[in-house]
């Protein structure tokens, strides 16, 4: 019987090995690493040894406390890795913030399929892995042709751990360019290119590769048999248990480096690809209207490592103030790509207020991309937002609809382990906030809005 599952997961700032327990659904203990990419070489790229080591060390350092009984892999998306023959690498994983791709814009946009057929906007440096790809055949030719197999990033891992190389469709349908969600086949790039007899075969992101490959059982003392899961994309990762459980309509936003948010059941409306709108391709291979902002990296960066304590008495001033921050901080992405940061009324800011304003922001854009994809129905928060209460608040009175702000901390992780129970357990759903019954949230957002 399967109970605990290591679930490797790679986000874009840090990555993690934890453990989750299938009675419980809840992480039980966690090891974690910054992920910096390395800028030496030809271009910034994922340093995959120093996450290979990792990963070792924490399956072997988890499993000698608490027996692991299988292993399950969900990572951030826009990441494609070229192996050869041996499973080694034919060129270095690039850092999808690499802006070398752009210097090949106008040549990769006379192949790139058009929006109607794969829902993938235009992304600048290597967001659309189509654009990598296009990039690394254009200006490394010998090496790309040593390639045997191209690969999501969770299937690379995959591969690493059982020598089996597949491919899976939430990663493939995540703004690559590389994958039709309507037609569930690879997209006309792919046969423009000649890149689909590089592909690995596609199989469901539940499914059990194989056990682990005895080198790994030796490093780690892992049992030889460990069963290892295809793994699929972080933000389907948070998508999944909801999926399983709920009664449509509803949305999720998945938080993180990216601030993700996906509907299920909403309303029908035209997506933008010009503000960041895109179709993700869920765990169970149907379409989701989606719709992501840089919000974990703007919220870095606004706050600067700062405190983040704040009282209501804050929040009563800058409500009263209507003390705004408009976008963007993280410009290129998101719903609002072109626009500068803007402060309005926000002068001699105590450092809470600052929190509390800069909480308001990213809730009010997370609002827009919830508006941007036709939600409907309650809005669950998973990750490192959810417990930031001025968030969650601003969010229900923006939206005017509840939300529900998951008690984990990620709901990547147990969403990846939840691919080994096949369904059977269902996700706790944390504190619902319905919107706020004074005016003055409903003003702010209102503001908010006109400013734009």
């Amino acid at each position: 019987m399967i109970r605990k599952v290591a679930v490797i997961d790679i986000g874009k700032t840090n990555a993690k090995v934890a453990l989750v327990d299938l009675a419980t659904m809840r992480e039980v203990a966690l090891r974690r690493t910054a992920n910096a990419a390395a800028a030496e070489g030809l271009y910034p790229h994922h340093d995959v040894e120093h996450l290979w080591t990792f990963i070792l060390e924490s399956l072997g350092a988890l499993h000698a406390k608490q027996h692991i009984d299988a292993i399950s892999i969900t990572t951030h998306g826009a990441t494609a890795v070229l192996v050869d023959a041996e499973g080694s690498l034919a060129l270095p994983v690039i850092d999808y913030e690499f802006a070398g791709p752009d210097a090949l814009s106008s040549e990769y946009d006379a192949v790139r399929p058009p929006f109607a057929e794969t829902g993938t906007p235009r992304l600048p440096a290597g967001l659309n892995i189509g654009a990598q790809l296009f990039f690394q055949q254009q200006r490394f030719a010998t090496d790309f042709a040593r390639a045997a197999a191209i690969l999501m990033y969770p299937q690379y891992w995959a591969l690493r751990l059982t020598g089996v190389a597949t491919n899976e469709v939430t990663s493939l349908g995540c703004h690559t360019d590389l994958w039709n969600p309507w037609q569930a086949d690879y997209s006309s790039l792919v046969d423009r290119m000649g890149w689909r007899r590089l592909m690995a075969p596609v199989r469901p992101a539940k499914d059990r590769l194989g056990p682990i490959l005895p080198g790994i059982a030796q490093k780690t003392g892992l049992e030889p048999h460990t069963p290892v899961l295809c793994g699929l994309h972080d933000s389907n990762a948070s998508l999944l248990p909801h999926l399983l459980s709920d009664r449509p309509p509803f949305s999720v936003v998945s938080t993180g480096t990216w601030v993700v948010a996906m509907a299920v059941g909403g309303r029908k409306v035209e997506l933008d690809p010009a503000r960041d709108t895109l179709v993700n391709v869920n765990a169970l291979g149907d379409p989701v209207p989606s719709a992501r902002f840089m919000g974990g990296r703007e919220f870095s960066l606004l706050t600067g490592g700062k405190s983040q304590a704040w009282s209501e008495d804050d929040v009563a001033s800058v409500l009263a103030r209507n003390a705004l921050l408009l976008p963007s901080a993280q410009q290129g992405s998101g719903p609002f790509p072109d626009r500068e940061q803007q402060w309005i009324d926000a002068g001699a800011l105590s450092p809470g207020e600052r929190f509390v304003a800069i909480s308001f922001y990213l809730a009010l854009m997370t609002a827009t991309c919830l508006e941007l994809i036709g939600s409907d129905g309650p809005t669950i928060v998973e990750g490192p937002f959810a417990p930031n209460l001025p968030f969650i608040r601003m969010l229900a009175a923006a939206t005017e609809r509840p939300i529900i702000a998951s008690e984990g901390s990620t709901g990547t992780s147990v969403g990846a382990a939840l691919l080994v129970a096949d369904g059977a357990a269902v996700m706790s759903k944390g504190e619902r906030t319905k919107p706020p019954v004074e005016l003055a949230w409903g003003k702010y957002a209102r503001a908010w809005r006109a400013a734009i």
